[in-house]
């Protein structure tokens, strides 16, 4: 049968009109993150009467109303936070996103952008047992070594198979404990008593890698990093540790009764980057559902508003939990500013030295020698080679600049062979360089600091025999070198050295304020050993992570903040074990004003140019844990505290009520950003003069304090009440401190100072940071 003509156009009409609505976009699409505070789920999160399913689906119905179709928003939402964090990441077009930005209840929408690991292989290139830093027997057995604590780890997940992670001798998993052992596709990978929960994220990485294949469906450590810092947190006592012979000793971890539970959310790298945003929210989400008491996080990204970073916004809701976050302060120094993960809800730990060493020493045909670190396990007959500089070692087709770091493809082996190989440090891994000098025929290697690295040598698995020397002594090898006819050398295989001095020291990639965010808060917050700690590692992969590398070991020797960060977790970990009751804040606190600012030579602390370090290297300086357990006071800070300081920084009440699960939010007016409870005072632009308040609170016997002040240069301080009578323990009092600009003394560099509030026996040291605005003196 023959259709009407006018049918036949309406059929072709509806058609066209379906075709249309349904046309592919041609806009570019990315995945975001849109942050909408958090749930008022209340009590009920912690019985089953949530309904999850329902959260999903309030954010299918959200984003329908931007995209006109509950499919196309069911396709495009990826992640949905349920728990605590209220939001979801979604691939959106531009213009949508930034639609979404606009409504009254966003707090947020950001891209979903990638972050990098902290140890410094990842850029450019066990943890407690030295002086300074392990804590005391008797400290040990008060904080009953971290048992009853859980200690989650944001990071490339864990290899199980570890002694560091063996389950002898510990009892029942925490009844408190809500997590799960999520092991995917690898039916090898098991949970016990000590390694209690594992997961993994991998969807907002997925959106930048394109589609991932069944290798990424499992929680398994294939990196190395986070069987690393998982037991330098936590690990157990394991005897007869050591890489290639050296370090020989028991690896155990701060809090070794703790348990631990690991959340990887770190695959491998794409343009960089290897920890995506949505996949850092969703795992903080759950980790804090399952129950941790402290979450260890070894990564970081470039700095950005606080409520645009998924480490803020998860550490937010983790402290409001009553949750620690430590971070990482980042490996992007000795430049200032360079600090990352900025909020004042979570302490941020930069990287020094401690007192042991892997000495290998270069010894040059003149009979000079000068002292380096490696962990190599080859060791060369013990007779003088040749040695080579990169740069004329290099092929032809080579650029100097790449020769002289000892790049990919940049040796000759007709030039190099059976020669030492002095490479420059920068760029490229330093393990690399090594695996470069060694394919290209080098019997051993010389890596010779750049200026900017000066006295920092580092220790590393080498796959040849190899010696990492400081920027003097590289100087000084490049002039024999230059000036000798036939330079010959010899590289000695390395040994343990410990107790060296001076120690600790920070290292020079260790990220270094001023905070670019918030410039009124000092970061970073401390400093711990963060250089050559040997700890678990991954046997999916050899020590230097090349692909060279056949060996396998199952401790090793890394570098970096993310090295750091792990010693302090495990410090809150005791300190939450002792004193169960204690907020985030104060336990921050403890650490904070207990820290030492001396070397082990009772020197100042310096930094990697043998200068005077600062408190934007060091924070309130390195950490003290035996003193840390008897702090005597603390600067607690609330929830509360941090709702007015989001106010302080331009948040609106209805956007700050978002935070309160539903009810309204007055800001406190006047409240002043310099005013944060916080354990050290930053005064960034100093105008003639300011008052800033503080409210200490006693934790310890009733006792008696007198302030002490280091003035900043071209500064003076002064603190009312000057002493403060505290007869109960919670008591609080509140002083206040004003800094005057010294007419004609200041300058318009930051400076430095220190308040010390001491009975005798406690000292609770802040640090002082002043710039000050000289232009209206």
């Amino acid at each position: 049968m023959r259709l009407p003509s006018s049918t036949i156009i309406q059929l072709l009409l509806q058609i066209l009109l379906v075709c249309l609505l349904q046309r592919p976009s041609f806009a570019v699409k990315k995945s975001y993150v849109v942050y909408l505070g958090a749930h008022s789920h209340g009590p009920a999160l912690s019985s089953s009467f949530v309904d999850f399913n329902q959260v999903t689906q309030s954010h299918y119905e959200f984003l329908e109303s931007y995209l006109g179709s509950h499919n196309t928003a069911k396709d495009s939402i990826f992640y949905s936070y349920t728990r605590h964090i209220n939001g979801f990441a979604a691939t959106l077009e531009e213009e949508v996103a930034a639609e979404i930005a606009k409504h009254p209840k966003v707090l947020s929408v950001f891209k979903n952008s990638g972050r990098k690991l902290h140890t410094t292989r990842s850029w450019e290139f066990m943890g407690l047992e030295h002086k300074g830093i392990i804590p005391s027997t008797s400290i040990w057995k008060k904080a009953r070594f971290g048992e009853g604590v859980i200690i989650g780890n944001l990071d490339t997940g864990v290899w199980p198979e570890s002694n560091s992670f063996s389950e002898e001798g510990l009892g029942p998993i925490p009844s408190k404990w809500r997590g799960i052992c999520d092991n995917g596709v690898d039916h090898t990978f098991r949970c016990n008593r000590k390694l209690i929960g594992a997961r993994y994220f991998n969807k907002g990485y997925a959106s930048a890698a394109g589609p991932l294949d069944s290798s990424f469906e499992s929680p398994r450590d294939k990196e190395g990093h986070g069987s690393h810092t998982l037991s330098t947190a936590a690990g157990n006592a394991v005897p007869g540790v050591s890489v290639f012979g050296q370090g020989f000793g028991t690896a155990k971890g701060g809090a070794p009764k703790a348990r631990v539970a690991a959340y990887k959310v770190c695959w491998p790298p794409v343009a960089g980057d290897e920890c995506f945003d949505a996949d850092i929210l969703a795992a903080f989400d759950e980790a804090i559902h399952d129950g941790v008491d402290v979450l260890s996080v070894s990564l970081g990204g470039s700095a950005s508003s606080l409520l645009n970073d998924s480490v803020a916004i998860g550490s937010f809701h983790a402290a409001k939990q009553g949750i620690v976050v430590v971070c990482s302060a980042g490996n992007s120094g000795p430049a200032d500013a360079t600090v990352e993960n900025l909020a004042p809800w979570h302490l941020t730990v930069a990287a020094s030295t401690m007192d042991r060493e892997f000495p290998a020493y270069v010894v040059l045909g003149d009979d000079i020698t000068f002292k380096g670190e490696s962990l190599s396990a080859a060791r060369l007959e013990q007779k003088l080679y040749p040695i080579i500089k990169a740069t004329d070692g290099k092929l032809g087709s080579a650029r100097t600049e790449d020769a002289v770091l000892c790049q990919n493809g940049t040796l000759d082996p007709k030039k190099v062979r059976e020669k030492i190989v002095v490479c420059l440090r920068g760029i490229n891994a330093r393990v690399d360089k090594g695996e470069q000098a060694l394919l290209a025929g080098a019997v051993g290697m010389v890596l010779a600091n750049d200026r900017a690295s000066g006295n920092e040598i580092i220790a590393d698995p080498h796959v040849l025999p190899a010696s990492h020397i400081n920027f003097t002594d590289g100087t000084s090898v490049f002039n024999y070198i230059n000036s000798t006819k036939f330079p010959v050398a010899y590289i000695t295989h390395p040994k343990t050295q410990l107790g060296t001095k001076p120690a600790p020291s920070m290292a020079a990639f260790s990220s270094k304020g001023p905070n670019i965010v918030v410039p009124e808060i000092l970061k970073p917050d401390v400093t711990a050993p963060g250089v050559s700690v040997i700890a678990a590692y991954t046997e999916a992969q050899g020590p230097t992570n090349q692909v060279f590398d056949k060996r396998r070991i199952p401790y090793n020797s890394l570098s970096g903040t993310s090295m750091s960060c792990p010693h302090v977790s495990a410090i809150v970990a005791l300190l939450r074990a002792s004193y169960p009751s204690w907020s985030p804040a104060a336990i921050k606190s403890a650490i904070m004003t207990t820290a030492t600012t001396l070397d082990n030579e009772v020197e100042p602390l310096l930094n990697a140019t043998d200068d005077m370090s600062t408190p934007f290297g060091y924070g309130a300086g390195h950490v003290q844990p035996n003193i840390a357990m008897d702090p005597g006071l603390v600067y607690d800070t609330t929830i509360g505290d941090y709702l007015n300081f989001l106010c302080a920084l331009g948040y609106n009440e209805t956007q700050i009520s978002v935070f309160t699960e539903g009810s309204s939010y007055v800001c406190r007016k006047k409240f002043s950003l310099l005013n944060l409870n916080y354990p050290s005072i930053t005064v960034p632009n100093l105008s003639d003069s300011v008052t800033v308040t503080r409210t200490l609170k006693n934790v310890g016997s009733p006792r008696t304090y007198i302030a002490h002040v280091q003035n900043p240069n071209g500064i003076t301080v002064s603190v009312k009440p000057s002493i403060l009578k505290f007869r109960n323990v919670g008591e609080e009092k509140r002083f206040k401190v004003t800094f005057k600009i010294m007419k004609g003394k200041a300058t318009n560099n930051y400076v430095f100072g220190k308040l010390i509030w001491s009975d005798g026996i406690h000292y609770v040291r802040s640090p002082i940071v002043v710039k000050a605005l000289t232009s209206r003196n």
